[in-house]
C-alpha cells in the first residue's frame, strides 16, 4: 500500500505523443489525493489533449505559450519553477528529452526546466528505436547525472502498431512513485550521515599517479538519496567529474587515501550512519618525485606501501549507536569475501558488488548488489539504476539497523 503524503504542488509537463491521454489520469489522480496541479504542455502536446480538458481536471489554467497576455505579468516560467514542489513530465518525448540535457530552452515546458530547481521525473515514451537511439540513452544518462528521476517506459503495445519497449508507464504506477518519494522523503531527517565516494588518486610524480575505474556514481546516488530524505550529508568524493544536485550536500574533494582518512576521521565522530562506498587505494608510492620521472630504456620498479585501511580505523572507532556500511568489491569467492570483511572491519553492513554481473561495477549506470548484515539479514538486489540500487541499500540499512 502506498503510503499518503501531505497535499503537494505538482507541474505536470506534457509533450506531443499518444500517451498524452495517459496524462488526464493522472492529473485525476493528484486531485483526488488532495495535491494541486498545473499543466505546462508543448504545442504538439495540444495536438492529442485539449486546453479546456485539462483545465477541468487541474481546475487550473494551462501554461503553453511564453509569450501570452492572457495572465497577470510575471516571468511564468521562473513563477511556476518557484510554485512547484515536484515537476513530472509525462509523456517525455525524445524531443524535450534532448532539449533539457543539452540546455535547450525554447518554450514554455523547455525554459521551465531549466529554471526549476525542485526534483523532476521523467516518464519517457516513444518508438522502441528512438528509445533505445544512442543519443536519446546518452541524453537520459546526462540527466540522471543531473539528478533527474527517470521513470523507465515498459514493453507493451506502441503507436506504431508493434509491441515493445516505449510505452509510457502507467498513470497509476507513477502516482505510486511520486507518493513513495515524498512519503519517505524524511525517513532520515534528524540523521547525520558520512558517504565517501569515487576513486584516490596515489601520486607518483607530478604527472603520473596510481588510480582506479571508480566514477563516483554509487557514493554521489546514496548521498542524494539521503539528503532527499532530510539526512544531513557530507560526501567526502575522490577525483571525479560529478556534480551534487542538493544543496543541503556538504562536499569534500579529496585526491588521496591519507586526504580521505583525514576527513572521513574527522566529519565520522559526529555520524549516525558511515557509509564508506569510495574506491580507496589500496597502496601508495613509499616517496613521491618532486619532478617528472624520465622514461628509462630498463624496467621501472616503484616501491608501495600499505594505505591505512579507513574502513578498519572506522569500526575500531565507531560507538554502538553509529551504523558503519562498507563496500566489497569481488571477483572469486564473493559471499565469503564479503562476509569476512563483514566481520574483520567491524560493520554493520556490507555492500557486495560482483564484477562478473553484467551491468555491475565501475562506470556503470546501473549496478547490482548483495548486502549481509550483522544481524545475519541478507538483501539481494536485481540490476536496476545505481539510484533505485542507492534506494534500495538505505531502505534495507534503515529497517534492519534504525527501527
Amino acid at each position: 500500500m502506498t503510503p499518503k503524503s501531505a497535499p503537494k504542488k505538482i507541474i505536470l509537463g506534457i509533450t506531443g505523443g499518444i500517451a498524452a491521454y495517459k496524462s488526464l489520469s493522472l492529473i485525476r489522480l493528484f486531485k483526488k489525493s488532495g495535491h494541486e496541479v498545473k499543466v505546462v504542455i508543448t504545442k504538439n502536446g495540444l495536438q492529442f489533449v485539449t486546453p479546456l480538458t485539462l483545465e477541468t481536471l487541474s481546475q487550473n489554467a494551462i501554461h503553453s505559450d511564453c509569450f501570452t497576455r492572457n495572465e497577470p505579468f510575471s516571468v511564468e516560467h521562473i513563477s511556476y519553477a518557484e510554485w512547484a514542489d515536484v515537476v513530472v513530465i509525462a509523456p517525455a518525448s525524445a524531443n524535450i528529452i534532448g532539449k533539457f540535457a543539452n540546455g535547450i530552452a525554447d518554450d514554455a515546458l523547455s525554459t521551465l526546466l531549466l529554471a526549476v530547481k525542485k526534483p523532476i521525473f521523467l516518464a519517457p515514451a516513444m518508438n522502441v528505436n528512438m528509445y533505445e537511439n544512442e543519443a536519446v540513452q546518452r541524453n537520459l544518462a546526462q540527466l540522471e547525472k543531473q539528478g533527474c528521476h527517470i521513470i523507465e517506459p515498459t514493453e507493451g503495445d506502441l503507436a506504431c502498431g508493434i509491441s515493445a519497449k516505449g510505452r509510457m508507464e502507467e498513470p497509476e504506477k507513477i502516482f505510486e512513485i511520486i507518493t513513495q518519494f515524498f512519503a519517505e522523503k524524511k525517513k532520515w531527517l534528524g540523521k547525520r550521515a558520512v558517504v565517501t565516494a569515487g576513486p584516490t588518486y596515489e601520486p607518483i610524480d607530478p604527472v603520473r599517479f596510481i588510480g582506479n575505474h571508480s566514477s563516483g556514481l554509487m557514493g554521489f546516488a546514496l548521498a542524494e538519496k539521503l539528503a532527499a530524505q532530510g539526512a544531513e550529508v557530507t560526501l567526502i568524493t575522490g577525483p571525479t567529474a560529478l556534480h551534487t544536485t542538493n544543496k543541503k550536500i556538504q562536499r569534500i574533494d579529496v585526491v588521496t587515501a591519507k586526504e580521505m582518512l583525514d576527513q572521513t576521521l574527522a566529519y565520522s565522530k559526529n555520524a549516525d550512519i558511515i557509509i564508506m562506498a569510495a574506491a580507496v587505494a589500496d597502496y601508495t608510492p613509499k616517496t613521491v618525485a618532486s619532478e617528472k620521472i624520465k622514461k628509462k630504456n630498463n624496467d621501472w620498479e616503484l616501491p608501495l606501501q600499505k594505505t591505512t585501511d579507513i574502513l578498519l580505523e572506522l569500526g575500531k572507532r565507531k560507538e554502538k549507536k553509529q551504523c558503519l556500511a562498507g563496500f566489497a568489491l569481488e571477483t572469486e569467492n564473493e559471499t565469503e569475501n564479503a562476509k569476512q570483511k563483514l566481520q574483520q572491519k567491524n560493520a554493520d553492513f556490507i555492500v557486495l558488488n560482483s564484477l562478473k554481473n553484467k551491468g555491475a561495477g565501475f562506470k556503470c549506470n546501473t549496478n547490482q548488489v548483495t548486502v549481509f548484515a550483522k544481524n545475519g539479514a541478507v538483501f539481494e538486489g536485481k540490476c536496476k539504476d545505481k539510484t533505485e540500487v542507492a534506494a534500495e541499500i538505505l531502505e534495507f540499512v534503515f529497517k534492519e539497523f534504525f527501527e
